[in-house]
């Protein structure tokens, strides 16, 4: 059973940093393509970044050059290293996994991220 456990969230405020992590367990990992979206209530969810099984990363508007996705295979965790955050950044944080051997994709439960004024 593939489990997702995102952490790292938390109240910043403006022009801070912080760094999430997404722990996956239960798959090989090195066959996950890995990606963040972010939510705010009431809308969908949006794709921030992702990061291929070799480690290329690619990056939304919303988080180029100021976010980066890394992955430590060792580990089987990916991070997103936030910073020069902004007001608009607040939202729950997803990780996504899609395995590229069976196709499944999963989700975490998200990771609330608060930004303050």
């Amino acid at each position: 059973q593939v489990q997702i456990v995102e952490s790292g969230g938390g109240l910043v405020q403006v022009g801070g940093s912080l760094r999430l992590s997404c722990a996956v367990s239960g798959s090989t990992f090195t066959e996950n393509v890995v990606a963040w979206y972010r939510q705010i209530p009431g809308k969908e969810r949006e794709l921030d970044a992702s990061i291929s099984t070799g480690g290329s990363a690619s990056y939304q508007a919303s988080a180029k050059d100021r976010f980066t996705i890394s992955r430590d295979n060792a580990k089987s965790t990916v991070y997103l290293q936030m910073s020069s955050l902004k007001p608009e950044d607040t939202a729950v944080y997803y990780c996504r996994t899609i395995s590229l051997r069976s196709r499944q994709v999963y989700w975490g439960q998200g990771t609330q991220v608060t930004v303050s004024s």
